[in-house]
């Protein structure tokens, strides 16, 4: 039996369970990865059993982290805004120029947004909820996008007239259709308009 007195007088309390905090953040991720990626094959109305097992989890594994669909819903769209937001400076740490990691962040936008696909329609009644993701959209992903194109900008690369709230706002709408019209590559034109934006 081991002696839980220090010996000193005070009596040495048990280490918080930090492997166990770890693994069940780890768990949570990997529920809304799986969550994210039934998404985008089947749309926000897939079954939670679809989710579960892309997770290899049980339902109720999923209903214990999130009660109810729109739960799942936002927390994934936060886990998705975070995703592209982090990946802005470490884009520009292992890119060729600011241009091309501009580029490839806006590629990884594009995926965003067709996660983000039927979200306010299954948030419809929730406009407290929308608004705290509209919010967190803003917040997080315009300032990712602003820091690559002032690096661009300083380099050389683009036009010093690119705002990065209108410029998201402009992908975002030709990204509109794209999964309803198979003759409409949003993809391609996303490229082009980057492309549009350097000076030489």
């Amino acid at each position: 039996m081991v002696d839980s007195d220090s010996g000193d007088g005070s009596t040495r309390q048990p280490a918080p369970p930090r492997k166990q905090r770890a693994d069940a953040r780890r768990n949570e991720q990997t529920l809304l990865s799986a969550a994210a990626e039934a998404f985008v094959a089947s749309g926000v109305d897939v079954p939670v059993r679809d989710i579960a097992a892309r997770a290899g989890v049980g339902v109720g594994t999923i209903y214990r982290h999130f009660p109810t669909r729109a739960d799942l819903i936002v927390a994934v769209f936060r886990h998705q805004v975070e995703a592209c937001a982090e990946a802005a400076p470490a884009l520009l740490a292992d890119s060729d120029s600011p241009h091309a990691a501009l580029a490839r962040w806006i590629e990884l936008f594009v995926d965003f947004l067709v996660t983000k696909h039927g979200l306010a329609g299954a948030l419809h009644s929730d406009a407290t909820a929308f608004q705290a993701l509209h919010d967190a959209f803003t917040g997080r992903l315009v300032p990712a996008c602003a820091q690559l194109l002032d690096a661009a900008e300083a380099a050389g690369e683009i036009r010093s007239d690119v705002d990065a709230y209108q410029l998201l706002r402009g992908v975002g709408n030709l990204c509109i259709g794209d999964d309803t019209d198979p003759r409409y590559d949003a993809r391609r034109l996303v490229g082009l308009l980057i492309a549009g934006l350097r000076l030489h």
